[in-house]
């Protein structure tokens, strides 16, 4: 049976970004879909937060390691602390992920939640660093191996590579 990838609902299409909007498109997303490997989530949405919503970032050019601990927040453009959702919805992405078997997750950059590469940096005016959101960060102490959108061809060359394993 293949390795099933928990991947963000955005990258599937699915209007669940906080601005409605679809960012990527890749054959491989469609060839996994096909090969049944596909588990796609919103944490965000997961963490009880509507579409469309506010921009959010971690402030203070912090990380998602860092609102776990408590030491910092994720708070939208209108100053709200949404925290509380982005931790919650981050914690139910890793069940579902494990609970569905998922070995890989496939999440957007730049997200409060899913960014793995890089963040933005809380300031609302672009600027970024690199870091982990929230969800990715949970996910990588769950063991589950996290790449970037920007990464998905690191990701195909790795399961194209990996030995098939029996159900």
């Amino acid at each position: 049976m293949p390795t099933k990838i928990f991947i963000s609902a955005c990258l599937l299409g699915r209007p669940v970004r906080y601005d409605g909007r679809q960012p990527l498109h890749h054959p491989a997303i469609a060839r996994w879909q096909a090969e049944g490997r596909i588990v796609g989530y919103c944490p965000e949405q997961a963490g009880g937060l509507p579409t469309p919503r506010p921009p959010a970032e971690i402030e203070g050019g912090m990380g998602g390691e860092d609102v776990i601990e408590g030491l910092a927040r994720v708070v939208e453009n209108t100053g709200r602390d949404v925290s509380a959702a982005f931790v919650e919805g981050g914690h139910k992405a890793v069940e579902f992920a494990r609970t569905n078997g998922c070995a890989f997750a496939l999440l957007i950059d730049g997200s409060p939640s899913c960014g793995s590469g890089f963040i933005y940096d809380g300031s609302f005016s672009g600027g970024r660093h690199p870091g982990h959101g929230v969800t990715a960060a949970l996910m990588r102490r769950a063991g589950i191996a996290v790449y970037s959108d920007r990464e998905i061809d690191a990701l195909v060359a790795r399961l194209d590579g990996e030995p098939e394993v029996a159900s």
